[in-house]
């Protein structure tokens, strides 16, 4: 599994990491801006992401606005639904509305924080990642 995590906090973007790491190859951003260039470079070289973990507060681009670029990116080069990256939305914001809005957006699946390994390992079945 090919992992790109988009995350600005530093302890989480490490604890992610190394927590997918057993699943297979990760990237990691710090910004939407980033994740956007890295999601796009994966693309153009045959070698796009199966997983992207999205933090919803990042700086320069946020989680939302990342996660509907890269859905405008898919729609554009015509990938078919069933290669469509995997989004999960890895936040504190747990609101209703926020959850709302990312599934709006098109995530796949939403992680509150702290993450539980257990319940992040039962969505990545769910997705059929793992």
């Amino acid at each position: 599994m090919r992992t790109l995590i988009a995350e600005d906090d530093f302890l989480s973007r490490k604890f992610m990491m190394r927590f997918l790491l057993k699943y297979g190859e990760c990237d990691v951003t710090v910004d939407g801006n980033e994740c956007i260039e890295a999601f796009t470079m994966a693309l153009d070289a045959n070698e796009g992401y199966d997983l992207i973990c999205l933090d919803i507060m990042m700086p320069v681009m946020d989680g939302y606005e990342t996660l509907q670029k890269i859905r405008e990116i898919e729609k554009e080069r015509h990938i078919p639904e069933e290669k469509l990256a995997k989004i999960i939305m890895t936040t504190a914001l747990n609101e209703g509305r926020n959850v709302t809005k990312a599934f709006d957006l098109g995530c796949s699946a939403y992680a509150g924080k702290p993450i539980d390994q257990e319940k992040f390992e039962n969505v990545l079945r769910k997705l059929e990642l793992i």
